[in-house]
């Protein structure tokens, strides 16, 4: 039977030809404001991913021009770090976007199976992310939206960010209340909370809050429900990651300060500056290469997870208490704010397996050894930055006997050049 163009206003569209071109053929990511298809563009016959935005955003005329304006933006955006635009229209009542689809899973799916990161793995994870958001925020877009679900890993290692200008078309369009701030709670700048102002420097502050998760598994505000850890932030500093997990080196405590201060002119300016402080720490500590692997099992996922940040001290030490359903956050204002949850440091245990670097030009993974920061052998890691310290090293002694050879060359023809004229 053959595919046909889209009737239905609500429910799931498998099996829908959206605008005479693209077959949905089933749910990806799903959330309160859409759904992501994987779908097939039959017209290059090539596979794609699909956000269908929910019917009642098909009569906002406000939305659907900066729905078209934030595509178009997106879409001229160029970078292996980022999700490539390839189209975006409306068929019958869905606005949708077709996008590159990743094939693979989010972060937020890692961390599930994971939980927490060394340090290697964390600037794995932000390097390409960085780097593509670098150049949105030098073509003048605001992601708005930054949190593990919109950061997509895929089977061959790489690191993508997803979803530039949804965020700000859903906060225009005449459905949501003026002053509505969208967005995750968990990640939202202070501005943002505030004044639902967004700048490169708010994205700043959502990564800081990100590097915090990667590197202790959990965020750094915990509160009752959104609205109470949306306005934390606005009175309280994020905590020393360090506080939370043991073995956290002191300079990502650094980059997380700078990142998440309250001030927003004391942050990183943008991405760009922020990407090269992380490169500074990644050579000071010497840390290896790593791959980030796809999670194993990626499974159809609520689109805009909202972790508590809560910590059970019941539960053993290692384990997480399960993250609450995952939801998008209006946020306005006028709240009382409560006072910060206290947490406790954390000594995260895993398997040998978990999070081990692997070489450059390996992708299997290596066994730990007995002494692990989360699951990580800290022999295996220090071998890795011995190993390039030595040939650093060794280098170096090549170019100064090179260089000796030369001048004890030079000083010699020197030495004898009047009896070679003569």
């Amino acid at each position: 039977m053959a595919p046909m163009s889209v009737s239905r206003a609500d429910g799931p569209l498998e099996g829908i030809l959206l605008d005479g071109r693209y077959l949905l053929q089933g749910p990806i990511a799903t959330g309160g404001m859409s759904t992501v298809y994987r779908g097939l563009d039959t017209r290059l016959d090539r596979p794609v991913a699909v956000k269908v935005m929910d019917a009642r955003y098909a009569g906002d005329q406000q939305f659907l021009t900066r729905f078209k304006l934030e595509a178009r933006a997106a879409a001229r955006l160029s970078d292996p770090g980022l999700v490539a635009v390839f189209d975006q229209g409306m068929d019958a009542r869905h606005p949708y976007l077709v996008m590159e689809l990743v094939e693979g899973g989010t972060l937020r799916e890692l961390l599930r199976e994971r939980g927490p990161m060394p340090p290697h793995a964390v600037v794995a994870v932000l390097r390409p992310v960085l780097r593509g958001l670098a150049v949105a925020h030098r073509g003048g877009l605001v992601h708005r939206d930054l949190k593990p679900e919109n950061v997509l890993l895929s089977e061959r290692g790489e690191v993508k960010l997803a979803d530039f200008g949804l965020v700000r078309a859903v906060a225009q369009a005449g459905i949501t209340s003026t002053s509505v701030i969208l967005g995750t709670a968990a990640y939202l700048s202070p501005e943002q909370v505030s004044t639902g102002d967004a700048t490169p420097r708010s994205d700043v502050y959502s990564l800081g809050i990100l590097t915090y998760e990667l590197l202790t598994g959990t965020t750094p505000f915990a509160g009752d429900n959104p609205l109470a850890v949306a306005y934390m932030r606005l009175d309280q500093d994020v905590t020393p990651p360090s506080a939370t997990i043991d073995g956290v080196p002191p300079q990502f405590d650094q980059l997380v300060a700078r990142a998440t201060a309250r001030d927003a002119a004391a942050r990183y300016a943008d991405a760009a500056e922020m990407a090269e402080a992380v490169d500074a720490v990644t050579a000071e500590l010497g840390l290896p290469p790593f791959r980030v692997p796809a999670p194993r099992r990626p499974v159809p996922h609520p689109s805009a997870a909202l972790p508590t940040g809560r910590v059970d001290e019941r539960q053993s030490v290692g384990r997480r208490q399960p993250e609450t359903p995952p939801a998008p956050v209006s946020v306005a204002g006028g709240s009382p704010k409560p006072a910060a949850a206290r947490r406790p440091t954390l000594a995260m245990t895993r398997g040998p397996d978990d999070w081990n670097p692997a070489d450059a030009d390996d992708d299997s993974e290596m066994h730990s050894g007995a002494s692990h920061f989360a699951g990580v052998s800290m022999d295996e890691l220090a071998w890795a930055r011995q190993r390039a310290r030595r040939r650093t090293v060794i280098w170096l002694l090549v170019v100064i006997l090179l260089t000796v050879g030369v001048a004890a060359g030079a000083w010699q023809l020197g030495t004898h050049i009047d009896g070679l004229i003569g």
